[in-house]
Parts: structure tokens; sequence; C-alpha cells
């Protein structure tokens, strides 16, 4: 079975900008879907992983405003 979802040209290429060039769209979409499913609170105390994923999250965010 086939989904169309409709979404504006710069809605399409911003969400082309994350997806990865191995994946379809239907697997690109289950993996946003699914990213924080399972995090606990406090999963990332003491990893450092909590200031590399804000400044991941940050990039981002430039990337989408340039």
């Amino acid at each position: 079975m086939s989904t169309s979802i409709r979404v504006s040209d710069e809605t399409k290429e911003k969400l082309a900008r994350l997806k990865r060039e191995d994946e379809s769209w239907d697997e690109f979409l289950d993996r946003l879907a699914n990213e924080g499913a399972g995090l606990q609170a406090g999963a990332w105390e003491g990893t450092g992983k909590a200031a590399k994923a804000r400044d991941a999250l940050e990039r981002s965010r430039e990337s989408f405003q340039q």
C-alpha cells in the first residue's frame, strides 16, 4: 500500500538534507518517527553525548537558516 504526503518544496528540501543517501523515503521517515523512542531521562548523564547532541542540533538549525 502506498500513501502520498503533500509538503511544500521548502519542506521537502529540508527533509532531503536530513535523509541519508542509502535510505528510501520510507526508511527515512520511519527513522525520524522512531528517533528518541526508548530514551530514558538522564541516559546520557556523564557521557558527553548531551553536549554533542546539542551541538549537532545547533548545526542542523543553522543549515536550515541558510
